[in-house]
């Protein structure tokens, strides 16, 4: 899916092919306006000003038509051209990519208060009620709902608390791919539905995945089309203005965001009631997810007026950001290390049985690699660029899990700035614990429990590493490996699954 596809072909997709050129012709004179409306309501302001360097730019959509269809890819290739701080004109939107380390630990440390708030996006912001963690804008109220966030929700004390549904839910998975004996496996939608397994049991109790509990699959139907359109862009996001919505109404990107809406929001309104019936059993343990929240809700504790509205904003960030990056991750992992034999075998030895960041918006004029960044400027930090950065990396594109061997001090929790998936800062992913420990205790358990190969007629290199673009780079194909029963060799003395 294009991050930003041409906004000519967003909206005359959705026309008779007879209308198209008299359609583009009469939006035509509207963008030009916007655009020199903005152009002079800036004008001069940038005088004496060190701007970051970027690629030459169209008169209305700038450089939008140089995002390609995987956007991490085409940023990467572009800061190659234009250094690792570079401008864009994404529409009328000024926006800074950042594709270094260095750049990063400016961005996410030495101006983060600066730069730690979230553009204005009509798709995040309906679908937030204004107060959610994930996309709200940095102030007074995202501190304190980021801080019961954390202490609430994603504390390790709850990390361990959901321990047995993680554990229930992979013994699940085992048992799955253990009944289907060694024959091809699709695991895509496995390692998606342990997931949502986990983070359903975890949010909605016990009672998520069985039969009482029918609208699960019309939940997760809706669920995908709201990550699918959070992940994509309107033409508002490049086009602010009237014009940008007219657009979005015409193409009816509007009526559809809408639609998800009170769909998701009814799903919400009947948890809520379900949780709060007098009938329903006591919860043990402090209950779950939703039980916590309601319990907020009531109390009334702190400077924070926690509401109905903030229950189902904090529903949504658990399911948009629990079940989507922690699944591709983990299929990703597995992709390549099928594709190193020697790698996979050395992980189930040692294992014990058991892409770009959300855009930044800047508060404050800031420098940024020696160049001025005036504020409200969009930034996009390239965790995946910098990932692979040959300044901070040796054979920056190979998989190879020994490097870190003789980098034991480099982790992912936001203190090393050439590794950084749940980012840094004040913005750093606040389901950093539980996200780590649904990762590593699944694969820990795919490779200690089974040996991986490939179907019958394929090699190593045949294995398809195309991703399909969004918030989260998926696979563009299913992966598919045949497992079978792992036996633990002689030597190893981790025990057996």
């Amino acid at each position: 899916m294009a991050i930003a596809p041409l906004l000519s072909s967003n909206l005359l997709a959705v026309l008779p092919q007879q209308w198209q050129m008299l359609s583009f012709l009469a939006f035509l004179p509207i963008l030009l306006l916007s655009f020199l409306v903005l152009t002079r309501s800036r004008h001069g302001s940038s005088k004496g000003v060190r701007l970051p360097p970027g690629p030459a730019r169209l008169p209305i959509l700038g450089n939008l038509h140089q995002l390609g269809t995987l956007p991490h890819r085409s940023l990467r290739d572009l800061a190659r051209k234009h250094g690792p701080v570079m401008l864009l004109r994404l529409g009328t939107v000024p926006a800074v990519v950042v594709s270094s380390a260095e750049a990063a630990r400016e961005v996410m440390k030495v101006h983060d208060t600066d730069c730690c708030s979230r553009p204005a996006s009509p798709g995040p912001r309906l679908l937030s009620y204004l107060k959610d963690v994930a996309f709200a804008p940095y102030d007074e109220y995202w501190r304190e709902m980021r801080k019961l966030f954390i202490v609430e929700l994603l504390s390790m004390r709850r990390v361990k608390a959901a321990w047995y549904a993680r554990e229930q839910q992979v013994d699940k998975l085992l048992e799955d791919l253990q009944r289907m004996g060694p024959k091809p496996v699709a695991l895509n939608d496995h390692i998606f539905g342990l997931a949502d397994g986990i983070v359903g049991t975890v949010a909605f109790g016990n009672i998520y995945g069985t039969e009482q509990f029918a609208q699960k699959k019309h939940f997760q139907h809706v669920l995908d089309e709201a990550m699918d359109m959070l992940v994509s862009f309107s033409a508002e996001d490049f086009f602010p203005n009237v014009t940008g919505r007219f657009v979005d109404r015409v193409t009816g990107l509007v009526n559809r965001r809408e639609r998800i809406f009170k769909e998701l929001d009814a799903f919400y309104e009947m948890v809520i009631d379900q949780h709060m019936d007098p009938e329903r059993p006591k919860a043990e343990n402090g209950g779950d997810l939703v039980d916590v929240l309601i319990n907020l809700w009531k109390e009334h504790q702190g400077t924070l007026q926690f509401t109905r509205d903030h229950v189902k904003a904090m529903i949504m960030n658990t399911f948009i950001g629990g079940i989507d990056t922690s699944s591709v991750t983990m299929l990703w992992a597995m992709s390549e290390l099928i594709r190193k034999p020697q790698v996979l075998k050395k992980a189930q030895e040692e294992a014990a049985p058991a892409t770009l960041l959300l855009p930044r918006e800047t508060l404050r004029d800031v420098k940024i690699g020696g160049y001025d960044v005036p504020a409200k400027t969009r930034l996009f930090v390239n965790a995946w660029a910098v990932g692979r950065d040959p300044a901070s990396w040796t054979d920056a594109e190979e998989f190879n899990p020994d490097r870190f061997e003789a980098l034991r001090d480099v982790d992912v929790n936001g203190a090393h700035y050439e590794l950084i998936p749940f980012g840094a800062g004040r913005r750093i992913c606040p389901g950093l614990a539980m996200g780590m420990a649904n990762v590593e205790f699944t694969l820990a358990n795919l490779l200690c429990c089974f040996d991986w190969s490939l179907p019958e007629g394929m090699k190593p290199e045949d294995v398809s590493m195309d991703e399909a673009g969004g918030l989260t780079f998926h696979r563009k194909t299913p992966l598919v490996l045949v497992p079978t029963r792992y036996t633990r060799s002689e030597s190893s003395n981790n025990g057996a699954c």
